[in-house]
């Protein structure tokens, strides 16, 4: 019992040590004046945000490869989704002011906008559901390593195809992101 606390609290560790973690506290942290819009409050929040998304990535990893629980994607999705709408509905109609009256208005004027929402509702069905079962096959840490990778293939899209502009510490952050990614598989490769 005490040997799966010690890989949980490794697999926490590993998931909170994650470069959006190492750049708020290497970076936007001590030099405060290195973020344009630094405020500490707003950098509490991202590092609390970090911790939940790793516990709750090792969390789902421990109950879909647990042989006492014997959940598997489908059901596990089936009974966060309704626990994501309770928190999520009111916060969005509490931060979003009128979203309900903008969206039926947005839909009068133009009826694919429920097109539009539906598709997207069936997208996020989708990768929920693929999260799970990468998580299941894997491990929680190798979801975290692959949504890190997955953040820089879009800003490398995002500059291709938009022409965002990216500062050099972007960049730097970037490319120690993506270095981790591939020490990551490599270390993998070897452990098998």
């Amino acid at each position: 019992m005490r040997l799966g606390y010690v890989d949980l609290s490794i697999d926490m560790a590993m998931v909170i040590l994650s470069p959006d973690a190492i750049y708020l506290f290497a970076y936007a942290y001590p030099l405060g004046s290195g973020e344009p819009s630094f405020h500490l409050f707003g950098f509490i929040m991202c590092i609390a945000a970090t911790a939940a998304r790793a516990l709750k990535s090792v969390l789902q990893g421990i109950l879909l490869s647990s042989e006492g629980e014997k959940l598997n994607s489908m059901n596990l999705l089936l009974y966060m989704a309704p626990i994501a709408v309770v928190f999520l509905l009111p916060a969005t109609l509490i931060m979003e002011k009128n979203v309900v009256g903008i969206t039926i208005a947005l839909a009068r004027d133009d009826f694919r906008i429920v097109w539009y929402l539906l598709f997207n509702s069936a997208l996020a069905y989708f990768v929920n559901l693929t999260n799970f079962l990468v998580t299941k096959h894997t491990s929680a840490l190798t979801l975290q390593v692959l949504g890190n990778a997955k953040g820089a293939v879009a800003v490398v899209v995002s500059i291709l195809i938009f022409k965002n502009p990216v500062s050099v510490t972007g960049m730097l952050g970037y490319s120690l992101t993506v270095c981790g990614v591939i020490l990551y598989s490599e270390a993998k490769k070897r452990s098998k």
